[in-house]
């Protein structure tokens, strides 16, 4: 598995497949990833549960999106602002709040993550990516 992520060249993103917060996200991303540099695995695939673990991450807790650049994973608020630093337009901007301290930022972010189900909803399956935006 490691040697996956080594051979992608990409950033690689993990999700919640279920969340309709984190599909959106993605969905976001995807338009604004001019590059094309990020592959997406769910959280809840095979690939995405071996790569939470080969990062010592929970697979059972599943509240962060997660962004694997260079073999190193990135989570809760710092994952998401590496994300904005890449896509196209004003968002490389938000990466400025790298400078808040993770746990003021996290704060607000694991918050917004424990009702994401109750104020966004949850879908049945998990969100179909497009032909090679996704990890196979």
């Amino acid at each position: 598995m490691t040697n996956e992520i080594e051979k992608t060249q990409t950033h690689i993103i993990l999700f919640d497949g279920y969340c309709n917060l984190c599909s959106s996200a993605v969905q976001f991303i995807l338009k604004r990833d001019k590059k094309k540099g990020f592959k997406y695995a769910s959280l809840q695939s095979e690939f995405g549960m071996q790569s939470l673990a080969a990062n010592g991450l929970s697979t059972t807790e599943i509240d962060t999106v997660v962004l694997i650049e260079n073999g190193v994973a990135y989570t809760y608020s710092t994952g998401a602002l590496k994300i904005a630093k890449y896509l196209s337009g004003i968002w490389p901007l938000f990466y400025g709040a790298i400078i808040i301290p993770p746990f003021i930022r996290d704060a607000l972010y694991k918050f917004i993550a424990k009702n994401r189900y109750r104020w966004f909803g949850k879908k049945d399956t998990c969100m179909m990516l497009p032909p090679g935006s996704r990890i196979e």
